[in-house]
């Protein structure tokens, strides 16, 4: 099923943050923060059992249990699953090393087959306390996470956690299924096969104002050509295009920083708030259905439902292409 059929709006909730990413985030913040989104009309939410080993499912499960179930879009992913055991050593996430160390302490099995896809699943279902997803997609199977590896991986992925989504949906238990990688290799493999045929993919991290380019090249026009859609995660590149101090997960380099300025050089001469400038792009090409942004705090959600519906003159994107700040090739968002 197409993701614009499922998906209930253009801006979802991302609760990596929720998993005490770069912070310990309090109890009562986090439920906060999921309310607020609530209230204000958000109703798509995307997890996964990675972030925080479980402790972002846990708490957006505990105030969307008790939330009317017909009423929002859930979406969680495949890869990881929760042991009850502790972690004594220091966690491998390869590139992302150190990300969740806040979370909680529970070892993490990753693995990709279609054993540990149900029971990913399993596990999913009770910590966020529902009865069903709408959509799963399969997490990290890209080289950020696994290097030279990641072949491998996919391998393992495309035999085991393909399958079983594949039957899920044609089952009816879930409504679609996907990818959910910081990579566009993975993305175009799979668009490369004869089957299995996904529904859309989540791509984070790779269609934002800093990084586009290569998905604009390579993946993007394979996608149009299958009619097949992406949820856009990251769009604020891990913070750093709505003031935070990360990129990619890092503390962002001097070359990015001065970048970012020079984006919101521009966006303060036409009165265009950073945070519109980064989601109006995400969302301006034509495959893209959506865009999934996190947040920690209540305030963050008025913030991006504000930026989504802020209006951008055709001057500022002009001048952004004009400064070479993006490809002649990218779609400009039409205002409303």
């Amino acid at each position: 099923m197409a993701l614009q059929h499922i998906l209930p709006g253009r801006l979802g909730f991302g609760t990596a943050p929720l998993g005490n990413m770069f912070r310990a985030i309090p109890d009562e913040e986090a439920r906060a923060t999921v309310e607020a989104a609530w209230d204000q009309g958000v109703r798509y939410f995307d997890t996964a059992p990675l972030y925080g080993s479980g402790l972002a499912e846990e708490r957006l499960g505990e105030v969307l249990s008790t939330k009317p179930r017909d009423e929002f879009v859930l979406s969680t992913k495949v890869g990881r699953v929760i042991l009850d055991e502790r972690e004594e050593t220091a966690r491998d996430l390869g590139e992302k090393g150190g990300l969740f160390e806040h979370g909680n302490p529970n070892k993490i099995l990753h693995e990709w087959t279609a054993e540990a896809t149900e029971r990913s699943i399993e596990g999913s279902l009770k910590r966020l306390g529902t009865d069903r997803l709408d959509i799963v997609w399969v997490h990290d199977i890209a080289q950020d996470f696994h290097g030279d590896q990641w072949l491998a991986k996919f391998e393992e992925a495309r035999t085991g956690a393909f399958r079983v989504l594949s039957r899920l949906r044609d089952e009816g238990v879930i409504k679609a299924w996907g990818l959910g990688v910081n990579k566009t290799e993975p993305i175009e493999l799979t668009l490369a096969l004869d089957e299995p045929r996904p529904d859309g993919f989540l791509l984070a991290g790779r269609y934002t104002l800093l990084d586009h380019e290569h998905a604009l090249t390579r993946l993007l026009p394979m996608a149009r050509e299958q009619g097949v859609e992406m949820v856009v995660g990251g769009p604020y590149s891990s913070g750093v295009l709505a003031g935070g101090t990360h990129f990619e997960y890092q503390r962002a380099p001097a070359e990015i920083i001065e970048r970012v300025g020079r984006i919101k050089a521009l966006a303060d001469k036409h009165g265009v708030s950073i945070k519109a400038a980064a989601l109006r792009f995400s969302l301006a090409h034509p495959a893209s259905a959506a865009v999934v942004a996190g947040a920690t705090r209540p305030s963050r959600i008025a913030e991006d439902l504000a930026a989504l519906n802020e209006t951008v003159p055709a001057a500022f994107w002009t001048e952004l292409r004009a400064a070479g700040l993006i490809s002649p090739a990218a779609p400009l968002p039409q205002n409303a």
